[in-house]
């Protein structure tokens, strides 16, 4: 039974790698939940996080696949409760129905969201958390009238400490007795 997977892969920055990780999933029929992409804590290495729904035995072969591409230092899966996850929405509501009285507030604050702009025409909410909390918040503004909505891929940190480290760690001390 599918499951959900996070995939943290570390590159190095270089054009087009984007499109050659992307690849690797097409070529498997395998749809891209969400996709970040950001640096990491170490210079000159980027993150990207990667959520799928597969089996294990494909994700650790997409895992093994990813690690072939040139310029991808490593790659990691993990399950959701090895992880620490949010994605970001924001929403444009118009601004009349704060003004009558439909307890548009009491939502905002019940979903522990905030108010980022507020303009003439339209109102700015921003809600931070998973993305049933976040649909969520969209299904209750739906029903008093929506302009937009958007949501992030999801931003992930590993429970354990960052596995990278200890590989690069070890891939040096390697280093070291060979010479």
């Amino acid at each position: 039974m599918p499951n959900v997977y996070t995939l943290t892969v570390f590159t190095e920055n270089q054009t087009g790698l984007l499109s050659r990780v992307v690849s690797i999933f097409t070529r498997r029929h395998i749809n891209i939940e969400t996709l970040t992409t950001s640096k990491s804590s170490m210079p000159g290495i980027h993150r990207f996080t990667i959520v799928v729904k597969v089996e294990e035995d494909m994700v650790r072969k997409l895992v093994a696949q990813l690690e072939k591409q040139i310029d991808v230092l490593k790659a990691f899966y993990y399950e959701n409760e090895e992880i620490v996850f949010q994605e970001i929405a924001l929403y444009k509501v118009p601004t009349s129905i704060f003004m009558q009285g439909t307890g548009v507030e009491q939502i905002v604050r019940r979903h522990n969201a905030r108010i980022l702009e507020i303009e003439s025409e339209y109102i700015i909410i921003e809600k931070t958390g998973h993305a049933e909390e976040t649909e969520e918040l969209l299904n209750e503004l739906k029903e008093l009238g929506i302009y937009e909505f958007v949501r992030s891929g999801r931003v992930a940190i590993p429970r354990p400490m960052e596995r990278l480290n200890k590989y690069l760690k070890s891939m040096e001390e390697q280093a070291l007795q060979e010479e």
